[in-house]
């Protein structure tokens, strides 16, 4: 397995990089939002950034914007989105990035009244996306939301995209998979269906009402019967952790969690 970390894009890329490197990670999971992390910052320092992944021997995951809005009921506002998860996609080219992780668009506001067209949106933007990533050679694994999102929460909802996108790959996250779920029941349907689609993991801990992004161990989750249903899918791939604390250091003990469980017979 790779293990890796985000930076908090309210703060300098290179400073999260170098913080998340004194704690051992393989990579750096590079959250492309605004202030600090917008793909136009990050292009002025490429080189910088480059260069100080290679200084660490470190590699790199890009996630798209995630405050964005690509299935948007205004059209211009979906087409701004769009285009901005565009240019992330190209940056996150030139860098070399193994992979990148792409939000499904968020549904809100009017759009769940109208929540057939907002989808429709929503797979035209899918479409754009996944046509300029295949013509870039770059991997996409698609996320699972939460409830809230009205956009692909359980495992029967990626089966028409998984079908019209042969080559698409999902981001499991377990803290989304397991709000309003049955314990850990969601997020092991996925593994058990999706066995040959999950590209990438997002690790973290709640206790199944919100997205708290607790450590490893801290929520209702049973990492332990996780990281048994990887194993038996033979999945050794990249699992971020995303535990968002001022402390890092608490990204650091759940990857060692996470990383005995996997090692465990």
């Amino acid at each position: 397995m790779l293990y890796g970390a985000m930076n908090f894009p309210v703060r300098p890329v290179l400073k999260e990089l170098e913080e998340i490197a004194s704690l051992g990670f393989d990579y750096l999971e590079l959250t492309m939002d605004a202030p600090k992390a917008h793909h136009s910052v990050i292009r002025k320092q490429k080189r910088r950034l480059q260069g100080a992944l290679n200084d660490h021997g470190m590699k790199l995951v890009c996630h798209m914007p995630t405050f964005v809005s690509t299935a948007d009921l205004t059209s211009s506002l979906r087409e701004a989105s769009v285009r901005e998860t565009l240019d992330s996609l190209e940056l996150a080219a030139e860098l070399q990035a193994l992979k990148v992780v792409l939000h499904p668009s968020l549904i809100f506001g009017l759009g769940v009244f109208v929540i057939h067209e907002a989808r429709k949106y929503a797979m035209e933007s899918l479409s754009s996306i996944v046509e300029r990533a295949e013509n870039l050679g770059m991997p996409v694994c698609l996320e699972n939301l939460f409830p809230q999102s009205h956009s692909l929460v359980n495992p029967e909802d990626f089966v028409e995209v998984f079908k019209k996108f042969p080559n698409l790959k999902m981001t499991l996250d377990t803290g989304h998979a397991n709000i309003s779920g049955k314990g850990n029941k969601r997020i092991l349907d996925f593994i058990r269906r999706f066995g040959d689609r999950i590209g990438h993991i997002h690790a973290s801990d709640n206790f199944g009402k919100e997205d708290n992004h607790l450590p490893i161990g801290a929520g209702v989750i049973d990492f332990r019967k996780v990281m048994k249903a990887l194993r038996d899918i033979g999945y050794d791939d990249t699992i971020t952790l995303e535990v968002f604390s001022r402390d890092k250091d608490y990204a650091r003990i759940s990857r060692e969690k996470l990383s005995s469980m996997a090692n465990a017979t």
